[in-house]
């Protein structure tokens, strides 16, 4: 299985590189072409080729190109979420819900169509009439993450679509199959250079493709170091640029929280969903000094049942780490933590204890004792270990938990929801959940993204398909003699044959 460069229609031969299986590492579960400066080239003259046709078409019927290629994708989730569980780890569940994200995000947006085109009348000062409209801006480069990359990568896809833009999709070298076979499926539902791939890695295919000056947009997702790179190399031509980057979640339980089984299932599910490597994973965890040894030992207990396995068998609660650096870090992080004489729980089962050291597998951990600016807690483990401290009052908790240059989500846990409101309110977080906070908790109906250097701009709803678009006045006055200093120009008039 290979994952190929796409360029109008036609997959373009260049060297291949190994995707690895994370559950048994000496597997090859496929290949990826290398892309690089040339490939980068041509997939974006492919779409500028294309932009002004696809641009023209009203969103209606771009919207019908898009809920056709859902259809087509909607038949091979199952086959697919199977690939991306080879590629990336984690659970088949998981997996199918990447994946059966495609077509959930093609007809959401497409069924935006009637108020893309639609245009705003506002009123003018003088005699005549303006209207505020959205235009498309052109090719747009989308860098999609390891973590989940079909959902992810579709995210920003499916508006910039909408907007009536052209793609060009930079797969993560990590786990590019699954995400290359559906965006084949959609370039060949849509007309021919609207849609392009170029994987490879980032300082090669990403570079080129972010610093290519017909690029008018780069929606990326992943590392703030990264992010940082991208912002450099599309300052060189102005480029508009949408970023998700980390996160370093906080989760504030309030002294009156239930701390029964719902609210701690909801945290563990929170802080392990596919083995913590969510950006709003639930990160570190405040709890008030008088539940603190009640919410350890309740949260220890349930986080005991996990299962750590292949995430193919269905009896795995969660899976390996995807990447190597990663299950470093990790392990790094948690190391450094005992170390220093924090407490570290380390639960769970193994689901095969001889296959273990063949993958990047890690038993969750639970770890107290830590001071707050511990490198556990100050930055984003990305991995199955959460640190627990306490807080006495909850301006400290708030303190706590603003004092990050990460500001992507948090959540407040307590039984007197006013209050958790008005705390909510104080959080530097994109997302403020309540007595919530995991995958799904962020409906498509409000935007999402980070404070900080967690990114810049929002995804969800309309307002993402309108940051792939620029907005346009088209002005009309009646009588142009209104505009102030018009005397002055009249002059000329009077004097012309002199």
């Amino acid at each position: 299985m290979i994952a190929p460069i796409l360029v109008d229609g036609v997959e373009v031969q260049a060297p291949l590189a190994p995707v690895l299986n994370p559950a048994r590492t000496s597997e090859v579960v496929g290949e990826y072409a290398m892309g690089g400066t040339r490939e980068a080239d041509l997939a974006v003259e492919a779409a500028r080729a294309a932009f002004p046709s696809w641009s023209a078409l009203p969103a209606t019927e771009r919207a019908s190109y898009l809920r056709k290629a859902a259809d087509a994708i909607e038949t091979e989730v199952d086959r697919l979420a199977v690939l991306i569980t080879r590629e990336v780890g984690k659970v088949l569940p998981e997996s199918h819900g990447d994946v059966a994200g495609a077509p959930s995000l093609l007809r959401y947006f497409a069924s935006l169509a009637e108020r893309i085109d639609a245009e705003t009348a506002v009123e003018v000062a003088y005699s005549g009439r303006a209207a505020i409209r959205h235009a498309p801006m052109g090719p747009v480069v989308v860098i999609a993450p390891w973590n989940t990359p079909v959902y992810l990568a579709f995210m920003a896809l499916a508006p910039a679509l909408m907007a009536g833009n052209t793609v060009v999709v930079k797969p993560p070298e990590e786990a590019p199959l699954a995400l290359s076979e559906v965006l084949g499926l959609l370039a060949r539902t849509l007309p021919r250079g609207v849609v392009g791939s170029v994987p490879g890695l980032g300082r090669e295919a990403g570079a080129a493709l972010t610093a290519h000056p017909a690029v008018r947009k780069v929606l990326f997702t992943g590392s703030i170091a990264t992010g940082r790179e991208v912002m450099r190399s599309a300052a060189a031509t102005i480029k508009n640029v949408g970023m998700e980057l980390g996160g370093n979640d906080a989760a504030l339980v309030l002294r009156d929280a239930e701390i029964g089984d719902a609210t701690v299932r909801e945290l563990v599910a929170g802080v392990f969903g596919l083995s913590g490597q969510i950006c709003y994973n639930v990160k570190r965890i405040y709890v008030h000094a008088d539940r603190f040894t009640e919410f350890v030992d309740a949260f220890t207990a349930l986080t005991a049942r996990i299962v750590v396995g292949d995430g193919l068998d269905p009896r795995s609660t969660i899976g390996p780490v995807t990447t190597r650096a990663g299950y470093e870090r990790v392990l790094g992080l948690r190391d450094e933590a005992a170390a220093s004489g924090a407490k570290v729980a380390v639960v769970g089962t193994k689901l095969d204890p001889a296959g273990w050291d063949k993958g990047h597998f890690i038993l969750p951990s639970i770890v107290t004792g830590l001071d707050p600016e511990a490198p556990l807690v100050a930055d984003e483990q990305f991995g199955p270990v959460i640190p627990i401290l306490p807080f006495s009052t909850e301006d400290e908790a708030v303190r706590l938990a603003n004092d990050s240059e990460f500001g992507l989500a948090a959540s407040v846990w307590s039984t007197d929801t006013e209050r958790a409101w008005a705390l909510a309110r104080r959080l530097e977080a994109g997302s403020a959940f309540i007595n919530v906070h995991r995958v799904g908790a962020s409906p498509m109906s409000v935007p999402f993204g980070g404070f900080k250097q967690s990114g810049l701009g929002r995804n969800h709803g309309l307002e993402s398909v309108f940051s792939c678009m620029e907005p346009q006045a088209v002005v009309q006055l009646d009588d142009a003699g209104e505009i102030p200093g018009t005397a002055r120009w009249n002059t000329l008039l009077e004097h012309r044959d002199v």
